[in-house]
Parts: C-alpha cells; sequence; structure tokens
C-alpha cells in the first residue's frame, strides 16, 4: 500500500495580495522530518521521498503526495463549513429583533432610531459578489477572524477565504517523477477536492515543482464589494531517494516488529 505523505501550505493571504507574490508569504510543512525533509515552516522546503521496496528487493507501490492548503490568520479550517452561513444568519436574525423593537419606539425619538438602524446597518453587513467562477463565496457576508460580520470592508481585519490550489506543473511533472491530478474527497476541510500526486520512487534525485495558488481579494467594483481572483505561484523539490522505508520502531527497515516478553509468534 503506497505511503501518504501530506504537505500543508499555509499562506499569508493578506501580505501576499499586498506584494503580489507568495514569496516570503508561504510556509511549507511535511510529515517526513524524521525521515530527511529538509527547512520545515519555510518557503523552501525539500520533501524527502524513500523508496518503496518488497522484501525481495524489487520495486514497490509507489509513494502517494497530498497537498493541503489553509490561509494563515483566517477562521480555522476546522470549523463546519455551515459556519459561515451560520453566522451570517444569526446576524439577520439580530437585525430582524432589532429592527422589530425599533418599529414600537414613539415616534419622537427620531435621533435615537437613527443611531439604532445605524447600527443594525453595522450587524447586517453588505453581501458580498464573487468575480469569475467563485460562485461558493457569492452572496456571503465578510466576517472577521472571529467570526463577526465586518461592515467596514476597507479596513483590512476581513477573513479571507481559504488558497485553492489550481495546478501542480514544473519539472518534476515535466520528467514523470510525480503524476498530479485533483481528487473529490468527502473531506470537508478541503471543501470536496483535493490535489494529490503518485510518485516514482525508482529514479533518485532532486525535482523542483510549482503550485498555481489562487486567492481571493475584496475589492469595489461599480459601488459593490466583490472576491477577485488573484492567481500566485510558488516553487518547492521533492528529494527521491533510493532507500526503502525504515521501521519506525525499530529503525531497521522493512523487518518485523519486535515482540514483547514472553509473547510468542
Amino acid at each position: 500500500m503506497p505511503q501518504q505523505l501530506a504537505i500543508i501550505v499555509l499562506v499569508d493571504i493578506g501580505n501576499a495580495l499586498e506584494s503580489r507574490s507568495l514569496k516570503d508569504n508561504t510556509y511549507l510543512f511535511d510529515n517526513m522530518k524524521l525521515h530527511g525533509s529538509e527547512n520545515q515552516g519555510t518557503g523552501d522546503l525539500v520533501t524527502a521521498i524513500n523508496g518503496a521496496y518488497w522484501s525481495d528487493g524489487s520495486q514497490a507501490s509507489e509513494q502517494v503526495l497530498n497537498w493541503l492548503p489553509y490561509s494563515l490568520g483566517s477562521i480555522p479550517p476546522t470549523v463546519p463549513r455551515s459556519y459561515q452561513a451560520a453566522r451570517t444568519q444569526q446576524a439577520d436574525r439580530q437585525a430582524l429583533a432589532d429592527l422589530t423593537a425599533l418599529t414600537g419606539r414613539p415616534s419622537s425619538d427620531g435621533e435615537d432610531a437613527e443611531a439604532a438602524l445605524s447600527a443594525i446597518r453595522k450587524n447586517v453587513g453588505t453581501r458580498v459578489r464573487a468575480a469569475g467562477r467563485s460562485r461558493a463565496l457569492a452572496g456571503q457576508q465578510v466576517l472577521d477572524v472571529t467570526g463577526k460580520v465586518v461592515s467596514d470592508h476597507g479596513q483590512g481585519l476581513h477573513n479571507y477565504p481559504a488558497p485553492v490550489i489550481t495546478d501542480v506543473f514544473g519539472e518534476a511533472v515535466d520528467e514523470k517523477i510525480i503524476y498530479p491530478a485533483a481528487y473529490g474527497s468527502p473531506d470537508l476541510v478541503t471543501d470536496g477536492w483535493y490535489w494529490s500526486a503518485t510518485v516514482d520512487t525508482s529514479r533518485p534525485g532532486t525535482y523542483t515543482y510549482k503550485m498555481r495558488i489562487q486567492l481571493h481579494e475584496l475589492v469595489q467594483r461599480a459601488g459593490d464589494w466583490t472576491w477577485e481572483p488573484v492567481n500566485l505561484v510558488c516553487e518547492s523539490r521533492l528529494q527521491v531517494v533510493s532507500q526503502p522505508r525504515r521501521n519506525a520502531f525499530t529503525q531497521a527497515g522493512l523487518s518485523y516488529l519486535p515482540l514483547a516478553p514472553g509473547v510468542s509468534a
């Protein structure tokens, strides 16, 4: 069975959009640190990929890479997918309750009513459009990192949508070291799909690859706030080695696990 290798792609979206670059704004991690991966938590990660062999020394199944993009300083991806809609509905219900209470006040309280309406408008916020094919973002309200509705979208403290990997390409793909593709998944964290690749471990060497990552920027167009896609590229490397995977318990390769004292085979 192939070994599943995970690569976390953590993006500082605010700074990346400001500089229009993922350089120094991307932090990569994988689960192969103890097997030789280098530069964890930086934009220069080198993922170690060990060979996979049967006990007779023949080539076994390939390794599998999984890329998972996340946003730095945003609402955690572990909350339910319905979180945004639930917070929006809660804000709408509160605004309706406040508006109902306001209608029951005496008409002489004009100034107080205007102040109350202003507060209601802030609580409701505004609906945001989505440019291009980002239909999932259309019609949503903007939240901050605490889940509160944001009314002043220009203040820069809003929550950004999660980054989306739209392509994996480069030397490792051209040399047929990795075979990437997008896959559907019931995993709620990855929003139903993710990028994965099988790796040919029979050809040792260090290979570069690139990821095209789509971010979304909140801009005002013709009086409407809109999520507009911004496509940027970052690079990483794979180091394929011919040594087989080592046993995590014995560190002695693909051998049998030791038996506890008094236990017979």
